[in-house]
């Protein structure tokens, strides 16, 4: 059978849009509100200082990717720099974060899809997202960015929506019904700017990083990028300012109009500021938008999980037969793999209670971190062992050594405020048992290899 490769298919449109809809989780749609209960109009500073760290995180990927066109992804950077061993845990856990977020939000989409109608079992709306999510897959690499492009869109119109009409609301002094005015002075007037002291600042930043997964997958999609040299520089470069309008400017718009403390943790703050507005359309207009966040977050997540298998059967890390590619370079098995693991995720749907969810994103979170670190360790390395290619480098790491280990301490101290709230607490002491399975994994693997030759 004729064996074909990944397609450079995805243009400049498709990489900016994969970046922002990356930098924009489900988790700042939904998980705001809890933020904003911890911290006060602190979160913003939070956001701020999460976002400066992983923009550090992602310049420097950008340099690894750039420095060799042969790499398909940052396992491919981890298998160089850390050896094999590193290349298999990289990518097998990058696949198990995004196994865990896809399980996670297509449950989101499946209740989203109840608030319409209620009498579909979530089970049943699990399966067809799988089902429409692998489809387009498989169909082209192109679709995948297409059908990326437009989620993203949509989400992005939202908050720019959220933003103009909040603008609109705290210059006309709008009143709401309880006789809060708007302002910017809600900012300082409810308890300061720390309300909740030292300690709700600092619980609110394992909330919040959970709003940046995924920022990393401009990272996965370098190989099928047309002409990266120019793409890949501009859409890593841009999420920094988009952090800033999309999170810190939404965040205190919403703030300013409903002060911190009237915000309710459970409800999206995004929902109650349209209905404010007196949009009467907007709990329906808000959950079509998060339903396409959540959708968009699991067809990343397919994508991203297709091509991290394929990269792992190139090196051996995974059977053979997972490395193919279709004459429109998809690489279907892989693809196949990891919508059926996605199909589980469905059934988990009809026999288990939300708990496990929790469970398993905080999981994902955590593994995210081990991610990111990866890529700054291998930079570290990359700076000490290439000196003559980072000269080279058009797209250089403007923070350096010192902003890769200033933001390794940070991914440390984020752990570390895990362990602080009862149920993250949970998911970290699980979380070595994955690296153990996985350690097992890849010795098992190695002694196979060399029977076999």
């Amino acid at each position: 059978m004729e064996d074909h490769e990944l397609k450079r298919s995805m243009s400049n449109r498709h990489i900016q849009l994969i970046a922002i809809g990356g930098a924009i989780g489900t988790g700042l749609f939904l998980g705001a509100g809890k933020s904003i209960s911890l911290a006060g109009p602190s979160i913003l500073l939070v956001y701020i200082i999460i976002g400066f760290f992983l923009f550090i995180m992602m310049r420097a990927l950008g340099e690894l990717l750039l420095s060799n066109s042969d790499y398909n992804s940052f396992t491919d950077i981890a298998e160089h720099y850390l050896g094999h061993l590193f290349g298999f845990l990289t990518g097998w856990t990058y696949w198990f974060c995004w196994v865990a977020t896809g399980i996670a939000d297509i449950t989101a989409v499946a209740k989203y899809i109840q608030f319409w109608n209620p009498d579909i079992p979530s089970y049943a709306s699990a399966i067809a997202t799988v089902v429409i999510l692998l489809g387009l897959n498989l169909m082209t690499v192109k679709l995948f960015g297409e059908v990326e492009f437009w989620f993203a869109l949509i989400k992005i119109i939202a908050i720019v929506l959220l933003i103009v009409i909040g603008l609109w609301m705290i210059f006309n002094g709008f009143k709401s019904s309880n006789g809060t005015q708007s302002g910017f002075h809600n900012l300082y007037s409810h308890g300061g700017v720390f309300p909740n002291g030292a300690m709700g600042f600092l619980l609110a930043f394992q909330m919040a990083v959970f709003s940046f997964v995924g920022i990393e997958l401009v990272g996965v999609t370098a190989r099928e990028t047309k002409d990266p040299e120019k793409n890949l520089p501009k859409a890593v470069n841009s999420i920094g300012y988009r952090i800033l309008i999309f999170y810190v400017l939404s965040l205190l718009i919403i703030m300013s109009i409903t002060p911190w403390n009237k915000i309710d943790p459970a409800e999206s703050p995004f929902v109650s500021l349209f209905v404010l507005a007196g949009i009467p359309a907007a709990a329906g207009i808000v959950n079509f938008v998060v339903l396409t966040s959540a959708a968009s977050a699991a067809n990343s997540g397919l994508f991203s999980n297709s091509r991290m298998v394929y990269g792992l059967g190139q090196t051996g890390h995974a059977p053979k037969g997972l490395s193919k590619t279709n004459k429109r370079g998809v690489p279907y098995p892989a693809l196949i793999f990891s919508g059926v693991v996605l199909f589980f995720a469905a059934i988990l749907n009809y026999f288990i209670p939300d708990d496990v969810f929790t469970l398993v994103t905080t999981l994902a979170t955590i593994f995210f971190i081990f991610i990111w670190s990866i890529i700054l360790i291998c930079y570290i390395k990359y700076r000490k062992e290439d000196a003559d290619l980072h000269k080279k480098s058009k797209f250089k790491n403007p923070f350096g050594l010192i902003g890769s280990y200033v933001s390794l301490v940070f991914f440390a101290f984020v752990l570390v405020m895990l362990f602080f709230a009862e149920d993250t607490r949970t998911a970290l002491m699980f979380s070595p048992l994955w690296i153990i399975l996985l350690l097992a994994a890849y010795y098992i693997n190695k002694s196979r290899q060399s029977t076999a030759h």
